[in-house]
């Protein structure tokens, strides 16, 4: 999908209300109900400081959490509010519900220059379910909808997509920025496209490899999907981790890159450990030679050297998913080293969210990539080539 949406900059804010979709699912502890990381709140700063400054009167939502049965203390957006008063030295309002009478009352009587976050959206049955009455009472409280929750886009609720059917809708310089990097790598990327894909399952990765298949130069795979394909050429596993019903659409897909001309590149060598465990006793062994009662949990020395050499080739890299147990100390090696890779090349280097981004921050990294994607789900379903509701949703330019 190529998006060419308007953004923030597109439109007059000046002295509207805005109703603002973020991203404020931030991780909490379980004991105090703290906030862990404020990254996501932090990256909401620049749409919402330029909305302020624009004269416009900001009202902020976003999910936390699943609840299950309507609202839950726990995940109220109470700390959120606090948190985001703090950053952005500026009091803000919170509204006790979301569509009910203080978000109502408190929404009217918002001046240009004022933010308000609405409690949890999740909190509304109707969110999940996209229900046009909760969109519509959403939408009555703005003149303007801005998205900018890009980890939300993939789901059609009622604060991502139903509320532009009834307002002006645009994204925000988050949703704008992972548009530019992730949709300009399948594209028009600089070559060769270089496609690192790891993580446990051959299953969730199925729709990202078909279609890189089509744009990339190089696939390379690794994490626990690697050894379904090294049981689909017949080799030993092992106990490693296998999906035995996707050994056939393995096979299929190393015979597509064949026949395309993609460079398939699988472990030549594996981690194996004695159990899964951070401290189990573990040797190189060659792919596809793991002994019985063994599981691979990391890439080997050879195939990292492999791997990264690729790398070191590449005009654009995304990566999505890690080389092996990487919260392992003894088996993030491969992870480690693929991180190093991206940070010394000179190619724009496209980090796809959840664990890859998790690894690559975690690792010191984070500062030497293009691009981090906020979304996890999201940046999946784009490489995929799936159409994103929230996205499809807003105003093309």
């Amino acid at each position: 999908m190529e998006y060419n949406k308007k953004s923030v900059r597109d439109i007059d804010v000046a002295g509207k209300k805005v109703l603002l979709r973020c991203d404020f699912n931030v991780p909490l502890d379980p004991a105090s109900g703290a906030i862990t990381s404020d990254k996501r709140i932090v990256a909401s700063l620049p749409t919402i400081r330029y909305l302020l400054e624009q004269g416009a009167a900001v009202i902020a939502c976003s999910h936390m959490g699943k609840p299950k049965n309507g609202p839950d203390p726990k995940l109220s957006l109470a700390p959120v509010a606090k948190r985001l008063g703090e950053l952005l030295g500026q009091e803000v309002l919170f509204a006790h519900d979301v569509v009910g009478p203080d978000a109502r009352a408190k929404a009217a009587a918002l001046q240009p220059g004022q933010i308000l976050l609405l409690e949890n959206t999740r909190f509304e049955p109707g969110e999940t379910k996209n229900d046009p009455a909760l969109a519509k009472a959403l939408a009555s409280l703005a003149e303007v909808f801005v998205s900018d929750a890009f980890g939300a886009v993939h789901r059609a609720h009622a604060s991502t997509v139903g509320v532009a059917a009834y307002l002006p809708a645009v994204s925000g310089f988050l949703i704008q920025k992972e548009l530019e990097f992730l949709g300009g790598a399948i594209s028009h990327p600089r070559r060769p496209l270089v496609a690192i894909l790891g993580g446990s399952k051959v299953s969730s990765k199925i729709g990202v490899i078909n279609n890189l298949l089509e744009i990339a130069d190089t696939i390379i795979i690794g994490g626990g999907m690697a050894y379904t394909f090294s049981a689909a050429q017949g080799g030993k596993i092992g106990d490693s981790l296998l999906e035995a019903d996707w050994m056939e659409y393995s096979r299929e897909m190393m015979e597509k890159a064949a026949q395309k001309g993609v460079e398939l590149l699988l472990p030549v060598d594996t981690v194996a450990a004695d159990a899964f465990a951070p401290d189990a006793k573990h040797q190189v062994v060659p792919a596809g030679e793991i002994p019985d009662g063994w599981q691979g949990l990391d890439i080997g020395p050879k195939t990292v050297e492999r791997y990264c050499a690729a790398v070191a080739k590449a005009g654009t890299v995304v990566w999505n998913g890690p080389m092996g147990v990487f919260e392992f100390p003894a088996f993030a090696k491969g992870t480690q080293a693929m991180a190093e890779a991206l940070s010394r090349t000179d190619a724009i280097t496209i980090i796809g969210g959840g664990d890859s981004a998790a690894a690559v921050e975690q690792m010191g990294y984070a500062d030497k990539m293009t691009h981090i994607s906020t979304g996890g789900g999201a940046s999946l379903e784009f490489l995929e080539g799936k159409e994103l509701p929230g996205v499809a949703c807003l105003l093309d330019r």
